[in-house]
């Protein structure tokens, strides 16, 4: 009786389980669509997200690395790449550790603070205040892209005549004052200068303008001034070594670049095909106008011109590329390459200062023009950073009647200056005193590649 019993009080329940299962609201059609779109579009936009993750690695390496190794003599073309190889390592572990949380944690306007530290909380669940449709760990390893090929551009400044450990030290300070506070100003929420997420000078820089081209490219100059110029510039000829070297940097440069732009657009959709867009449009018109600029100047047009006036019309249309149409891309392009042939043939020359491989003439200047620029033709078509409090998408450029943001850009380009100009200054007199900056001038003589590594890149034996 008792084993009757059990059995019916088992049947009772499992027949209550059933009815509860019928009685349960199954999920609607909708919500399963919108659950299997919403699926779809987190993994169409983190699979765009790692290819530019990759694109932006290669702009450093191999891409960096060969258009500097390219530039330089001979004797110096593995002292040069390897500052990019290993500027990739030191980036990636201060990111990893440090960086992420001092430029994305929300303490200040102007850093930010520890709550990522390690790496802590950044993990597959995507951060809503920064991109909702991807990773966070997908969104930290885009950034620290940036993190790492930033400080690179500096090296081109001081190429041929700082010593490896200097170089080590320097960028460490530089990323840690300079690189993370900038970052964390233009792009960090509550940001000072970050324009979408409440910050007090809307400053508009969609790929890095100001964090990336400004500051590396002012900290070039200043680098270039404290250290003086190589010996027997300019009186003796310090000719690329290879331009084929260079080339192909500069074209990796360019492809790498449709990661480094449209990739900012954080998503797979209409924005990432505009910035890819202005940002193919404004290389080729720099290209252009660099090459008519020496066309006219020296009667024929040259490889390096046409390679130099690529990347800055690069550089130019980084801050622009997420906010403006074709047309104006072009016309960004045109003037950097113009622009930027007058500050590096005739600036350079008129003021003395060397700056080995162009780095200020390029990135400092292209990077301001570029800036300014933003907020002569931002359009309201492309992003709406600005709206009333009733949500009315206002104009966002000069052209479109925001007469004010082209002020806005002037005082993002000037924290940008400031900063870089300080505290580049202050980390050179510390490394200096530390371990020095120059290589002795026998060792300059011998070359970086021997001297600090006791390599040679050309090693031609029977």
């Amino acid at each position: 009786m008792k084993r009757i019993l059990s059995m019916l009080s088992l049947s009772a329940i499992a027949a209550v389980h059933l009815m509860a299962q019928a009685a349960a609201p199954s999920p609607s059609p909708t919500a399963a669509l919108e659950a299997g779109i919403k699926s779809a579009q987190l993994s169409a936009d983190n699979a765009w997200m790692l290819v530019s993750c990759a694109l932006v690695l290669m702009m450093t390496g191999p891409g960096l690395a060969l258009f500097y190794g390219g530039l330089v003599r001979k004797k110096n073309v593995l002292g040069t790449m390897m500052q990019s190889f290993v500027l990739m390592l030191i980036g990636t572990v201060l990111w990893a550790t440090v960086g992420y949380s001092l430029a994305f944690g929300e303490a200040s306007p102007f850093i930010g603070d520890l709550r990522y530290l390690f790496l802590d909380k950044v993990g597959a669940d995507p951060n809503p205040t920064y991109a909702a449709t991807i990773p966070h760990q997908t969104f930290m390893l885009f950034q620290m892209m940036f993190a790492i090929i930033t400080p690179a551009l500096i090296t081109g400044a001081f190429a041929e005549r700082m010593k490896f450990s200097a170089m080590v030290l320097f960028t460490i300070l530089w990323t840690l004052i300079v690189y993370y506070p900038l970052a964390h100003m233009v792009w960090g929420n509550n940001g000072f200068l970050n324009a979408f997420l409440g910050g007090k000078i809307p400053c508009l820089d969609f790929a890095g303008g100001t964090v990336v081209h400004i500051s590396s490219g002012v900290s070039a100059l200043v680098c270039a001034l404290v250290m003086g110029k190589r010996q027997g510039y300019p009186a003796e000829p310090m000719k690329p070594h290879s331009l084929v070297l260079s080339f192909i940097g500069a074209c990796l440069l360019w492809v790498g670049w449709f990661g480094f732009n449209a990739g900012s657009a954080l998503a797979a959709g209409g924005l990432a095909t505009s910035a890819f867009t202005a940002t193919h449009f404004a290389a080729a018109a720099a290209a252009c106008g660099w090459m008519i600029a020496e066309w006219m100047q020296h009667g024929k047009p040259s490889i390096l011109g046409g390679i130099s006036g690529c990347v800055a019309g690069l550089v130019a249309i980084t801050p622009a590329s997420g906010f403006v149409k074709p047309m104006p891309a072009l016309i960004i392009g045109f003037l950097a390459g113009v622009f930027c042939y007058f500050m590096v043939v005739k600036v350079k020359s008129m003021m003395g200062y060397d700056d080995s491989l162009d780095a200020f003439g390029v990135h400092g200047a292209g990077g301001t023009l570029g800036a300014i620029l933003t907020g002569v033709f931002a359009s309201s078509e492309i992003n709406q950073p600005f709206k009333d409090t009733a949500g009315k998408v206002l104009p966002v450029g000069l052209i479109e009647g925001n007469s004010g943001q082209v002020l806005n850009q002037a005082m993002g380009v000037a924290v940008s200056w400031v900063l870089a100009i300080v505290a580049t200054f202050i980390i050179l007199k510390v490394v200096d005193a530390v371990v020095g900056l120059r290589v002795s001038p026998e060792e300059e003589t011998m070359g970086l590649d021997l001297s600090q590594h006791g390599e040679e890149g050309y090693s031609l034996e029977a």
